[in-house]
């Protein structure tokens, strides 16, 4: 993976390029960023931009001017992608380049250790590059198992950085997830920290609060922002996806690409607007007849739809709250405005924040299979008090 193909996050792949180039790079780096922020593209990308011979090359080559002065060779500021390094990187079977990742026992009594699913880990980056620790635990049919990272792989790892480099000046090992190692990654630190030459570690973490503080202070901290929202609706559009919808999807995601590929690859088409302008009708003019026939449609949907749906309708209450505050100055899609406004005019900004709240709630019960029909029958009765009534304490 090339620097070209992670999403935005344009200013910490030049502090990397500038680490490599003035040979300013620490030995064990640690990159921190929420799901969905490219934080793993990001070190696979920077993993193979260390490989890459022709980055080698225009650190090492100093050329000759006619006049006989000094000529440096123009910085490379990405993987070129060609040579046999980045063609190897991009398959993820490159011999200098390793990785660890939470796994689980294929069968009971096993200790597994992450080369045992490096071909499901394979299809895995190629397939779904920006996806979570849950989804690859689903991939690997850990279903309701643990995912660890055994003291047999931190053995692994001391065994094979201590071998050296096949084919490369360097030899990389990118762990994905160190909150999954538990007390045995005490075994690293002593390799962390004196490392063999020419040996770099890349963690790739979502909450450093989870990770071992001993391997935690032997790591420099490379911090992962969200990508813009306009990054990733035009990283959707390259895609091929209809404009209005990555517009939405950009929008909803809040800086988390791995939720707007989720969006745009719903196969429904739902109109959310549509779906949400019936519920609010139903609530305000409809009565119960209309309400119960509401929550059977959406009872219908898959669980990720309802999911998506619940959080468009927050997306569209924060859009609201910020175009009420910032007016004109504030940018927001067209085909959003207008229903922006119309939620202003509906309810006062103390009921908008209890309603975000709610919805909140329902969308971490519906990822815990709620069930659908009692969770939108309660969460429509809670919105219409919270929006006729200003019923604010039933938020709390």
């Amino acid at each position: 993976m090339k620097f070209s193909e992670v999403i935005g996050l344009q200013h910490v792949k030049d502090q990397l390029v500038d680490l490599v180039q003035n040979n300013r790079l620490s030995h064990a780096l640690l990159f921190l960023g929420r799901d969905g922020s490219g934080a793993l593209p990001l070190a696979l990308a920077f993993a193979q931009y260390i490989i890459c011979e022709k980055v080698q090359k225009s650190k090492q080559d100093v050329g000759v001017s006619l006049f006989g002065e000094a000529e440096e060779i123009p910085v490379r500021m990405d993987a070129c992608g060609e040579c046999s390094a980045c063609l190897k990187a991009s398959k993820y079977a490159h011999p200098d380049i390793h990785y660890s990742y939470p796994v689980i026992p294929k069968k009971s009594g096993d200790k597994p250790v992450s080369t045992d699913y490096i071909t499901e880990w394979r299809d895995f980056l190629e397939n779904n590059p920006y996806g979570n620790a849950y989804e690859w635990l689903q991939y690997i049919g850990a279903e309701n198992k643990q995912g660890n990272i055994t003291a047999e792989e931190c053995n692994a790892i001391i065994h094979k950085l201590s071998l050296k480099s096949f084919e490369s000046e360097y030899k990389v090992l990118v762990m994905w997830m160190p909150e999954y190692l538990n007390k045995e990654g005490n075994k690293l630190l002593k390799l962390i920290e004196e490392p063999p030459a020419n040996t770099l570690f890349i963690l790739v973490a979502e909450n450093a609060d989870a990770i071992l503080p001993t391997i935690l202070s032997r790591c420099q901290l490379v911090r992962i922002p969200k990508p813009e929202t306009s990054e990733i609706e035009t990283a959707l559009l390259e895609r091929g996806v209809d404009s209005q919808k990555a517009t939405m999807a950009a929008g909803v995601s809040d800086g988390n690409f791995r939720e707007a590929l989720a969006l745009v690859k719903d196969g429904s088409g739902n109109d959310w607007q549509s779906l949400l302008r019936d519920w609010l009708n139903a609530l305000l003019k409809g009565g119960p007849v209309a309400q119960v026939r509401w929550i059977d449609n959406i009872s219908k949907e898959g669980r990720e739809s309802q999911k998506q749906f619940l959080y468009y309708f927050g997306h569209l209450l924060e859009q609201s709250i910020r175009l009420r505050i910032l007016g004109d100055a504030f940018t927001i899609a067209d085909s959003e405005r207008d229903f922006a406004e119309r939620l202003n005019k509906m309810i006062e900004v103390s009921q908008q924040e209890a309603i975000v709240q709610e919805l909140d709630k329902a969308a971490y019960y519906v990822e815990r299979n709620a069930n659908p029909k009692m969770l939108f029958h309660a969460l429509t009765i809670k919105l219409s008090h919270i929006i006729k009534d200003k019923a604010l304490i039933l938020a709390n």
